[in-house]
């Protein structure tokens, strides 16, 4: 009986011991911290560049970047399932009234790019002719110095910040035409123009390169240096949202992203700083 208590004695002993060695590695190990960002398309890949950096330096944290839209950004934000929304977008005078405690940083600058197939021999547009073609008033190539080929118009889906702010410099109020394509990115936009030599559509200028013709509007191309000199006029900030002010280390990724450093990311990839 004694030798019996004895084990039973050695196996409770047992168990405490584990039991204590798992509560002090729980304690001592480093609390895994989550920054959650949505949102813009436009804003995604300074988002992930910042993101990794930030994450090499801090091993504990872990920052997950989706896109979505502008809009779907700024809803997912004010309800908290996520600690950033990315807007291309100012806040709507509604969201401002729906989310009074929504805070927007401004963390880089973007032009709106208008984009044609590289094939297409058109390389310059005024803003009138732009606001006709997406329109629909102007729908064959040859009204505008182009081929005699029917004009394909893209655009980007209801809710984008993209979207809003072309229609808002660009349209004025006059409706973009109901056959329009809808795409649900800058990049799926981008690959659409890239395969279609008669279509054309508008990208953020970060996502431009060799697969798409960017147009002068008004005879001013949309390069970094005309939007600094404010000779291109298809311009908008882009935005980090958070609901009130940041704190911890969403403060931390946010105030990275506008240092120096972080700027230099804006800049690589292909936007505009704000330092």
């Amino acid at each position: 009986m004694e030798c019996e208590n004895r084990k039973k004695f050695g196996i409770i002993l047992m168990s405490i011991s584990i039991i204590v060695i798992v509560l002090f590695c729980c304690c001592t190990q480093p609390r895994r911290e989550t920054i959650r960002i949505a949102g813009s398309t436009t804003v995604q890949p300074i988002s992930l560049k910042a993101a990794e950096i930030f994450m090499e330096r801090n091993p504990n944290v872990m920052v997950s970047v989706l896109g979505g839209g502008s809009g779907t950004g700024i809803k997912m934000v004010a309800e908290g399932s996520v600690d950033i929304g990315a807007s291309s977008r100012e806040l709507k005078d509604e969201e401002k009234a729906k989310y009074p405690d929504l805070v927007a940083k401004v963390m880089a600058r973007d032009a709106i790019a208008i984009v044609v197939n590289p094939k297409n021999p058109v390389n310059d547009l005024t803003l009138e002719q732009i606001r006709d073609i997406f329109s629909g008033k102007i729908r064959n190539w040859k009204e505008v110095g182009g081929e005699d080929k029917e004009i394909v118009v893209v655009v980007r889906e209801i809710g984008s910040g993209t979207r809003a702010t072309f229609e808002e410099i660009v349209m004025r109020g006059v409706k973009i035409r109901e056959d329009a394509l809808q795409k649900p990115s800058n990049g799926a936009v981008k690959a659409k123009i890239s395969e279609n030599e008669n279509a054309i559509g508008y990208i953020g200028l970060g996502y431009v390169d060799s697969s798409v013709k960017a147009l002068k509007v008004d005879g001013v191309y949309p390069s970094k240096e005309n939007v600094r000199s404010g000779k291109y006029k298809l311009v908008r900030n882009l935005y980090y949202i958070t609901k009130g002010e940041p704190s911890g280390i969403t403060k931390e990724f946010i105030d990275f992203v506008l240092s120096e450093e972080g700027q230099k990311i804006v800049e690589e990839e292909g936007f505009i700083s704000v330092a």
